[in-house]
């Protein structure tokens, strides 16, 4: 087959699962896994993990990880019809007022992030930031009838899908990290008629956003040799200041240097870059935690030679994500690559 990252992207992406409420895209994810591994499964805590076997003794195991957590919330309380909540993964309180968002229940609610007009409020108000904890969700119902339909702990996400955007760019909700593990879908497709000297494990691991939990213990199951974590990464927008990044949208595969990275892999990546001319970035996390599970799996059991390839995008962390089909489909050739490179894990 010739997977379409769009519409695998979108599929993904139109189901709800916020971290601690993944199983729905779990289940997806391993029945889109199992043609192209030879054995899939759910662990414990809800991770998703392929293994396609080489069949040679004492293998090495190389890993790729990408999250299936989404941003999201949960309900804490109603009061006077209105759902209190808290989130699930960080984002900003300014971007999600007047925002649609879908409440878990069954059936599904829509909501709406209820704010006060400008034309009511006092001036210096409308400049103020939001908190959480002054925020509502709006579902157009009683207080009575609120209370039967939505208990506490009621999950939810934003209820945007994903749609096309300018040339070969998509937009929508939880396309961080979803794009990650469409690119390592797309790399098995690739790899279906190369026969491999490693075991080739993916995960599709779940808890990023709030600690990076399902890659932890998944990581310490896998015992990987060698792990290639794939996530979302920032680009340069208007509003960015030249400090914060300058990782360009639709100019390739970004790969990350520093602490959090195993150097000699790293290398390998870019060099492997660079010899089959993938488009590719080269960014740097000075800092101790690069913000993604590589940390996890980098001090997993006694330490996994990792490296990190991201994603570039737009307004991460919101309900209108942006990224490069170009970018993604990138990041596919460079796993692809890095897997046939493996020679019994010596590289």
């Amino acid at each position: 087959m010739n997977m379409n990252l769009k519409d695998v992207i979108t599929e993904l992406c139109s189901i709800p699962g916020p971290a601690g409420f993944e199983e729905p895209v779990a289940r997806r994810v391993k029945e889109m896994l199992e043609p192209l591994v030879d054995e899939a499964r759910i662990d414990v805590l809800g991770n998703v993990i392929g293994v396609r076997r080489c069949g040679k003794e004492n293998a090495k195991k190389l890993l790729f990880d990408a999250h299936i957590d989404e941003i999201g919330f949960v309900v804490t309380g109603v009061e006077e019809g209105f759902l209190r909540f808290s989130k699930l993964g960080g984002f900003d309180a300014r971007v999600i007022p007047a925002a649609g968002v879908t409440v878990c229940t069954d059936p599904p609610l829509y909501g709406v992030i209820s704010v006060l007009p400008p034309h009511i409020l006092k001036k210096e108000d409308t400049e103020n930031n939001f908190k959480i904890e002054d925020l509502f969700i709006d579902i157009g119902l009683s207080h009575d009838e609120a209370v039967k339909l939505v208990s506490p702990g009621t999950h939810g996400v934003f209820a945007y899908g994903v749609r096309s955007f300018g040339k070969n760019l998509i937009c929508g909700k939880a396309i961080d990290d979803r794009a990650g593990v469409a690119a390592f879908m797309r790399s098995l497709e690739l790899l279906a008629e190369t026969d491999l000297d490693v075991d080739l494990y993916v995960m599709a691991s779940v808890q990023e956003e709030v600690g990076s939990r399902g890659a932890a213990t998944g990581a310490y199951a896998i015992a990987p040799d060698y792990s290639v974590v794939i996530d979302v990464d920032h680009v340069k927008t208007p509003d960015t200041k030249p400090a914060d990044t300058a990782m360009l949208m639709g100019d390739g595969v970004i790969i990350t240097r520093g602490p959090n990275m195993n150097p000699a892999l790293t290398e390998a990546v870019i060099k492997l870059a660079k010899e089959n001319d993938i488009k590719h970035q080269i960014n740097v996390k000075a800092e101790s935690n690069s913000g993604t599970n590589a940390r996890a799996i980098q001090i997993s059991r006694a330490g996994t030679a990792t490296a990190l390839l991201g994603l570039p995008m737009k307004y991460m962390h919101s309900a209108n994500e942006v990224a490069s089909l170009d970018d993604i489909e990138a990041c596919a050739q460079l796993l692809t690559r890095v897997a046939k490179s493996m020679k019994g894990g010596a590289e």
